[in-house]
């Protein structure tokens, strides 16, 4: 199983949170720091090696770990306009588009046919992962679903249907691999 959610994007902004905090003299526990260089790690392991398709679910977890505290200390510590800018950036690099400006433009990075505001994930299909069985849980999800080169299942919509997604696919998938 392979998710293209954009982890290193996602993996910079909440750096870039955390080096507001520590402007603003805030502490971030160690254990959220160990969860981010640990999502780091295995973001790079598998852009060296996509065959490492496990570590997608486990990147998602230290990636919501970590911006779960983070949010919610940006809220009580610095208020709720801060912390919802900074989840309009989260939202955005998982979303695929980026706020960096280049010589006065915009860059966004996005995927053709799938609207703009949507989130979307990648499911790399293959004997163990079946089209027909991600397809159906994209349905269940309310999700729209879009093939790519044959390899990739491109499935898109709101973001809170594609974390529920993303839960279905792995708890399905992963209690195949145990029987």
């Amino acid at each position: 199983m392979v998710f293209h959610v954009s982890y290193m994007e996602v993996w910079k902004v909440l750096e870039d949170l955390i080096e507001e905090f520590r402007k603003r003299d805030e502490t971030v526990p160690s254990e959220i720091m160990e969860d981010l260089r640990s999502a780091k790690s295995l973001i790079n392991v598998q852009r060296a090696d996509p065959s490492h398709l496990k570590d997608s679910v486990q990147i998602e977890v230290y990636l919501e770990n970590v911006e779960s505290y983070l949010i919610s200390k940006a809220q009580e510590k610095f208020g709720k306009e801060f912390a919802e800018q900074w989840m309009n950036k989260i939202k955005n690099a998982r979303t695929g588009i980026l706020e960096e400006t280049v010589e006065g433009s915009t860059v966004s990075k996005f995927v053709p046919g799938v609207p703009r505001d949507a989130t979307w994930i990648r499911v790399k299909i293959s004997e163990d992962i079946p089209r027909v069985a991600v397809e159906a849980i994209a349905q269940e999800s309310a999700l729209s679903t879009k093939m790519q080169d044959n390899e990739f299942l491109l499935v898109y919509g709101e973001e809170e249907k594609i974390k529920s997604f993303v839960k279905k696919l792995t708890e399905k998938f992963r209690g195949a691999r145990k029987t």
